[in-house]
Protein backbone atom coordinates (compact mmCIF):
# COMPACT_ATOMS: atom_id res chain seq x y z
CA UNK A 1 0.00 0.00 0.00
CA UNK A 2 1.17 3.29 -0.83
CA UNK A 3 1.57 5.81 2.08
CA UNK A 4 3.07 8.98 2.60
CA UNK A 5 5.95 8.29 3.70
CA UNK A 6 8.04 5.09 4.71
CA UNK A 7 8.85 6.06 8.51
CA UNK A 8 7.50 9.09 10.62
CA UNK A 9 9.77 10.27 13.74
CA UNK A 10 8.15 11.81 16.55
CA UNK A 11 10.39 14.07 17.84
CA UNK A 12 13.67 15.93 16.65
CA UNK A 13 15.72 15.71 19.90
CA UNK A 14 19.71 13.78 19.12
CA UNK A 15 17.56 9.86 19.14
CA UNK A 16 15.02 11.15 16.66
CA UNK A 17 17.80 13.29 14.50
CA UNK A 18 20.16 10.25 14.91
CA UNK A 19 17.61 7.74 13.37
CA UNK A 20 15.78 10.33 10.79
CA UNK A 21 19.80 10.17 9.16
CA UNK A 22 20.13 6.76 9.65
CA UNK A 23 16.52 6.02 7.67
CA UNK A 24 16.96 8.60 5.30
CA UNK A 25 20.50 7.30 4.49
CA UNK A 26 19.41 3.83 3.80
CA UNK A 27 16.75 5.69 1.23
CA UNK A 28 13.46 5.27 3.54
CA UNK A 29 11.23 8.53 3.14
CA UNK A 30 11.16 10.53 6.22
CA UNK A 31 9.17 12.47 8.26
CA UNK A 32 10.26 14.42 11.60
CA UNK A 33 7.15 15.37 13.68
CA UNK A 34 8.42 17.83 16.16
CA UNK A 35 5.58 19.79 18.74
CA UNK A 36 7.91 22.53 20.30
CA UNK A 37 11.35 23.26 19.16
CA UNK A 38 13.00 22.16 16.61
CA UNK A 39 16.63 20.08 18.42
CA UNK A 40 15.05 19.23 21.37
CA UNK A 41 16.42 19.46 24.99
CA UNK A 42 19.78 20.17 23.53
CA UNK A 43 18.51 23.50 22.46
CA UNK A 44 18.01 24.19 26.15
CA UNK A 45 21.33 23.13 27.01
CA UNK A 46 24.70 26.09 26.84
CA UNK A 47 27.79 24.11 27.04
CA UNK A 48 27.80 19.73 26.83
CA UNK A 49 30.90 19.06 27.69
CA UNK A 50 30.31 15.45 28.10
CA UNK A 51 29.24 14.19 24.28
CA UNK A 52 31.85 12.69 22.46
CA UNK A 53 34.24 14.26 19.74
CA UNK A 54 34.01 17.86 21.34
CA UNK A 55 37.63 18.10 23.88
CA UNK A 56 36.26 21.75 24.54
CA UNK A 57 32.20 20.83 24.68
CA UNK A 58 30.28 21.91 22.37
CA UNK A 59 27.14 24.23 22.32
CA UNK A 60 23.64 22.44 22.45
CA UNK A 61 21.90 24.42 19.82
CA UNK A 62 24.99 24.33 17.70
CA UNK A 63 25.15 20.56 18.00
CA UNK A 64 20.95 20.25 16.95
CA UNK A 65 21.19 22.39 14.03
CA UNK A 66 24.18 20.26 12.63
CA UNK A 67 22.01 17.53 13.42
CA UNK A 68 19.03 18.23 11.85
CA UNK A 69 21.24 19.85 8.45
CA UNK A 70 23.04 16.44 8.15
CA UNK A 71 19.70 14.40 8.54
CA UNK A 72 17.92 17.00 6.13
CA UNK A 73 20.77 16.82 3.44
CA UNK A 74 20.02 13.23 3.14
CA UNK A 75 16.21 13.72 2.30
CA UNK A 76 14.80 13.98 5.52
CA UNK A 77 11.59 16.38 5.92
CA UNK A 78 11.02 17.98 9.09
CA UNK A 79 7.60 19.82 10.33
CA UNK A 80 6.15 21.31 13.36
CA UNK A 81 2.87 18.88 14.31
CA UNK A 82 1.74 17.82 17.93
CA UNK A 83 0.91 13.98 17.58
CA UNK A 84 -2.54 13.74 18.98
CA UNK A 85 -3.25 10.21 17.75
CA UNK A 86 -1.94 6.91 16.07
CA UNK A 87 -3.97 4.42 14.00
CA UNK A 88 -3.10 1.29 12.05
CA UNK A 89 -3.26 -1.88 10.22
CA UNK A 90 -1.01 -3.81 7.94
CA UNK A 91 2.20 -2.63 7.66
CA UNK A 92 0.35 0.81 7.82
CA UNK A 93 -0.16 3.57 10.08
CA UNK A 94 -2.02 6.71 10.11
CA UNK A 95 -0.42 9.53 12.65
CA UNK A 96 -2.71 12.40 13.02
CA UNK A 97 -1.83 15.63 14.55
CA UNK A 98 -4.25 18.39 15.44
CA UNK A 99 -4.59 19.55 11.68
CA UNK A 100 -3.36 16.83 9.00
CA UNK A 101 -2.92 12.81 9.23
CA UNK A 102 -0.07 11.32 7.29
CA UNK A 103 0.46 7.87 6.45
CA UNK A 104 3.56 5.64 6.71
CA UNK A 105 4.72 2.36 7.10
CA UNK A 106 6.92 2.71 10.49
CA UNK A 107 7.43 4.95 12.98
CA UNK A 108 9.93 5.66 15.67
CA UNK A 109 8.71 7.50 19.07
CA UNK A 110 11.36 9.77 20.07
CA UNK A 111 9.37 12.68 22.18
CA UNK A 112 11.71 12.85 25.05
CA UNK A 113 10.83 13.22 28.88
CA UNK A 114 10.57 16.96 30.19
CA UNK A 115 11.90 17.63 34.22
CA UNK A 116 9.07 17.67 36.77
CA UNK A 117 9.71 21.44 37.74
CA UNK A 118 9.15 22.58 41.00
CA UNK A 119 6.99 25.48 39.61
CA UNK A 120 7.40 28.18 41.81
CA UNK A 121 8.35 32.27 42.17
CA UNK A 122 11.51 32.51 40.57
CA UNK A 123 11.77 28.92 38.55
CA UNK A 124 11.10 29.90 34.78
CA UNK A 125 13.05 32.92 35.43
CA UNK A 126 16.55 31.88 36.30
CA UNK A 127 16.50 28.54 34.56
CA UNK A 128 20.01 28.56 33.10
CA UNK A 129 21.10 31.18 34.76
CA UNK A 130 21.42 28.77 38.32
CA UNK A 131 18.68 26.70 38.19
CA UNK A 132 19.38 23.39 36.18
CA UNK A 133 18.06 19.93 35.89
CA UNK A 134 21.11 17.95 34.94
CA UNK A 135 24.06 17.62 36.76
CA UNK A 136 25.72 15.51 33.95
CA UNK A 137 25.19 18.25 31.91
CA UNK A 138 25.37 21.31 33.67
CA UNK A 139 26.92 20.29 37.54
CA UNK A 140 30.99 21.02 36.45
CA UNK A 141 29.86 24.87 35.61
CA UNK A 142 29.12 24.89 39.43
CA UNK A 143 32.24 23.36 40.69
CA UNK A 144 33.45 24.73 43.77
CA UNK A 145 29.88 26.70 44.55
CA UNK A 146 27.00 26.49 46.92
CA UNK A 147 24.26 24.44 45.63
CA UNK A 148 20.65 23.74 46.64
CA UNK A 149 19.79 20.18 45.12
CA UNK A 150 15.60 19.67 45.46
CA UNK A 151 14.55 15.94 45.56
CA UNK A 152 15.76 13.54 47.88
CA UNK A 153 15.35 10.22 45.65
CA UNK A 154 17.64 8.34 43.24
CA UNK A 155 18.66 10.64 41.12
CA UNK A 156 18.61 13.67 43.47
CA UNK A 157 20.50 11.61 45.99
CA UNK A 158 23.52 10.35 43.50
CA UNK A 159 23.42 13.49 41.80
CA UNK A 160 24.30 15.26 45.07
CA UNK A 161 27.18 13.08 45.74
CA UNK A 162 28.36 13.53 42.02
CA UNK A 163 28.04 17.71 43.24
CA UNK A 164 29.96 17.41 46.33
CA UNK A 165 32.93 15.61 44.70
CA UNK A 166 33.04 18.47 42.58
CA UNK A 167 33.51 20.58 45.52
CA UNK A 168 30.25 22.30 45.73
CA UNK A 169 28.88 22.46 49.35
CA UNK A 170 25.88 20.58 49.05
CA UNK A 171 22.28 20.82 50.34
CA UNK A 172 19.44 18.31 49.52
CA UNK A 173 15.87 19.73 50.09
CA UNK A 174 13.06 16.74 50.18
CA UNK A 175 9.64 17.73 50.48
CA UNK A 176 8.24 14.24 52.28
CA UNK A 177 9.29 13.08 55.78
CA UNK A 178 12.16 10.88 54.22
CA UNK A 179 14.67 10.63 51.99
CA UNK A 180 13.50 8.26 49.20
CA UNK A 181 16.72 7.23 47.39
CA UNK A 182 18.25 3.81 48.27
CA UNK A 183 20.02 3.31 51.23
CA UNK A 184 23.42 2.61 50.14
CA UNK A 185 23.07 6.31 48.86
CA UNK A 186 21.58 8.08 51.64
CA UNK A 187 24.76 6.14 53.55
CA UNK A 188 27.06 7.74 51.06
CA UNK A 189 25.23 11.16 51.02
CA UNK A 190 25.36 11.58 55.16
CA UNK A 191 28.66 10.97 55.37
CA UNK A 192 30.12 13.45 53.25
CA UNK A 193 30.48 16.79 55.46
CA UNK A 194 30.12 18.81 52.92
CA UNK A 195 25.97 17.46 52.29
CA UNK A 196 23.23 18.87 54.42
CA UNK A 197 20.21 17.32 54.34
CA UNK A 198 16.76 18.57 55.04
CA UNK A 199 14.11 16.83 55.10
CA UNK A 200 10.41 17.87 55.35
CA UNK A 201 10.98 20.98 54.11
CA UNK A 202 9.79 23.36 50.68
CA UNK A 203 11.00 25.62 48.47
CA UNK A 204 8.91 28.24 48.69
CA UNK A 205 10.88 30.73 46.22
CA UNK A 206 14.29 30.88 44.32
CA UNK A 207 16.12 34.15 44.53
CA UNK A 208 18.17 36.11 42.28
CA UNK A 209 18.44 39.07 39.79
CA UNK A 210 19.92 37.83 36.64
CA UNK A 211 21.52 34.66 38.58
CA UNK A 212 20.28 32.44 41.70
CA UNK A 213 21.62 34.34 44.90
CA UNK A 214 19.19 32.04 47.26
CA UNK A 215 16.35 29.77 47.90
CA UNK A 216 13.48 30.43 50.63
CA UNK A 217 12.60 27.34 52.44
CA UNK A 218 10.04 27.07 55.24
CA UNK A 219 9.96 23.65 57.12
CA UNK A 220 6.74 22.09 57.22
CA UNK A 221 6.25 20.66 60.11
CA UNK A 222 6.80 23.58 62.44
CA UNK A 223 6.36 26.94 59.54
CA UNK A 224 9.62 27.90 60.22
CA UNK A 225 11.28 29.94 57.16
CA UNK A 226 14.99 30.57 55.80
CA UNK A 227 17.20 31.86 53.19
CA UNK A 228 19.36 29.74 51.96
CA UNK A 229 22.57 31.83 50.14
CA UNK A 230 23.75 29.03 46.89
CA UNK A 231 24.71 29.66 43.20
CA UNK A 232 22.89 27.10 42.01
CA UNK A 233 19.61 25.06 42.28
CA UNK A 234 19.47 21.39 40.88
CA UNK A 235 15.64 20.51 40.28
CA UNK A 236 15.71 16.31 40.43
CA UNK A 237 11.99 15.59 41.23
CA UNK A 238 11.11 13.59 38.43
CA UNK A 239 10.54 13.44 34.77
CA UNK A 240 7.53 13.54 32.83
CA UNK A 241 7.69 11.60 29.54
CA UNK A 242 6.04 12.88 26.77
CA UNK A 243 4.18 9.61 26.03
CA UNK A 244 0.12 10.73 26.64
CA UNK A 245 -0.28 10.63 22.88
CA UNK A 246 0.59 6.67 23.49
CA UNK A 247 -2.17 5.52 25.48
CA UNK A 248 -4.08 2.98 24.47
CA UNK A 249 -1.53 2.10 21.72
CA UNK A 250 1.66 0.50 22.98
CA UNK A 251 2.46 -0.41 26.69
CA UNK A 252 2.96 1.72 29.10
CA UNK A 253 4.64 1.69 32.12
CA UNK A 254 2.97 3.27 35.05
CA UNK A 255 5.56 6.10 34.88
CA UNK A 256 4.46 6.51 31.26
CA UNK A 257 7.37 5.44 29.88
CA UNK A 258 7.74 2.42 27.00
CA UNK A 259 9.16 -0.51 27.77
CA UNK A 260 11.10 -2.09 24.67
CA UNK A 261 13.35 -4.98 24.02
CA UNK A 262 17.38 -4.45 22.93
CA UNK A 263 16.25 -3.49 19.63
CA UNK A 264 13.98 -0.96 20.48
CA UNK A 265 11.01 -2.41 19.26
CA UNK A 266 7.83 -1.38 21.22
CA UNK A 267 5.09 -4.09 21.93
CA UNK A 268 3.17 -3.29 18.38
CA UNK A 269 5.16 -4.57 14.93
CA UNK A 270 6.69 -0.98 13.69
CA UNK A 271 6.45 0.90 16.03
CA UNK A 272 9.52 1.53 18.06
CA UNK A 273 10.63 3.96 20.82
CA UNK A 274 14.24 5.58 21.76
CA UNK A 275 15.52 7.91 23.67
CA UNK A 276 14.24 9.49 27.08
CA UNK A 277 10.95 7.85 26.79
CA UNK A 278 12.42 4.35 26.45
CA UNK A 279 12.34 2.16 30.38
CA UNK A 280 15.36 2.31 31.84
CA UNK A 281 16.83 5.21 29.77
CA UNK A 282 19.89 7.04 31.65
CA UNK A 283 18.77 9.90 29.63
CA UNK A 284 22.17 11.28 28.47
CA UNK A 285 22.57 12.88 24.65
CA UNK A 286 25.07 10.14 23.82
CA UNK A 287 23.03 7.18 24.73
CA UNK A 288 19.88 8.93 23.12
CA UNK A 289 21.84 8.91 19.91
CA UNK A 290 22.38 5.21 20.15
CA UNK A 291 18.96 4.35 20.85
CA UNK A 292 18.28 6.59 17.71
CA UNK A 293 20.43 4.34 15.70
CA UNK A 294 19.37 1.19 16.94
CA UNK A 295 15.52 1.77 15.96
CA UNK A 296 16.30 3.39 12.96
CA UNK A 297 18.16 0.03 11.52
CA UNK A 298 15.57 -2.39 13.12
CA UNK A 299 12.74 -0.64 11.82
CA UNK A 300 14.87 -0.66 7.94
CA UNK A 301 15.07 -4.45 8.47
CA UNK A 302 11.05 -4.49 9.50
CA UNK A 303 10.16 -2.66 7.07
CA UNK A 304 12.51 -4.69 4.48
CA UNK A 305 11.50 -7.85 5.62
CA UNK A 306 8.04 -7.64 6.16
CA UNK A 307 4.86 -7.71 3.46
CA UNK A 308 2.48 -9.87 5.74
CA UNK A 309 -0.13 -8.25 7.59
CA UNK A 310 0.72 -6.13 10.57
CA UNK A 311 -1.99 -6.48 13.55
CA UNK A 312 -4.28 -3.65 13.97
CA UNK A 313 -2.53 -0.61 16.34
CA UNK A 314 -5.02 1.39 18.44
CA UNK A 315 -7.66 1.78 15.55
CA UNK A 316 -9.84 4.92 16.62
CA UNK A 317 -7.60 5.83 19.79
CA UNK A 318 -7.15 9.21 20.27
CA UNK A 319 -4.73 10.63 22.77
CA UNK A 320 -6.21 11.27 26.33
Amino acid sequence: MHTDYDVIIIGSGCAGLAAALYTSRAGFRTLVLEREVMGGESMNRQLIENYPGFRAGVQGPDLAENMIEQAMSFGTEIEMGDVTSIDGGANHFVVSCEDQSRTCKGIIVASGAVPRRLNVPGEAELTGSGVFYCATCDGPGFAGKPVVVAGGGDSGITESVMLEKLGCKVTVIEFMPQLKAAQVEVDRAQSSPNIDIKTNTKISKIVGDGRVTAIEIEDRATGEKNTLEVEGVLVRIGLIPNTAFLKGIVELTPLGQVPVDVHMATTVPGIFAAGDIREHSPMQMATAVGDGVTAAMALGRYLQMTSAEVEPVGAGTKAS
